[in-house]
């Protein structure tokens, strides 16, 4: 069985190859739905801009963290850009980080 603590910390080490932050403490991560007893995760999330040059590179990282944790049977990922992203969603530390406080 996998939890979503190991998922979360699993997802902050995907980053955006061009921002220095991880994408959970951007805040593209929108919801987890965690199956723990079955393995599966699903996973909505965003990107900084439509049409994101990296946005499929991001996703299949996502893809491969999840995957190779114990206990993760299946993986679903879903794009959305409702809300946009914006910096408001990023955590202190990454604010701080790029300068926003």
């Amino acid at each position: 069985m996998v939890s979503r603590e190991e998922i979360i910390n699993a997802l902050k080490n995907v980053y955006d190859p061009e921002i220095p932050i991880n994408i959970v403490d951007l805040g593209l991560i929108y919801k987890l739905d965690v199956d723990e007893e079955n393995g599966i995760v699903k996973v909505l999330m965003t990107m900084t801009a439509p049409g994101c040059p990296m946005g499929n590179y991001i996703m299949n990282d996502v893809e491969m963290v999840l995957r190779s944790l114990d206990g993760v049977k299946d993986v679903q990922i879903e794009l959305t850009y409702d809300p946009p992203w914006t910096p408001d969603m990023m955590s202190e530390e990454a604010k701080k980080e790029l300068g926003y406080l």
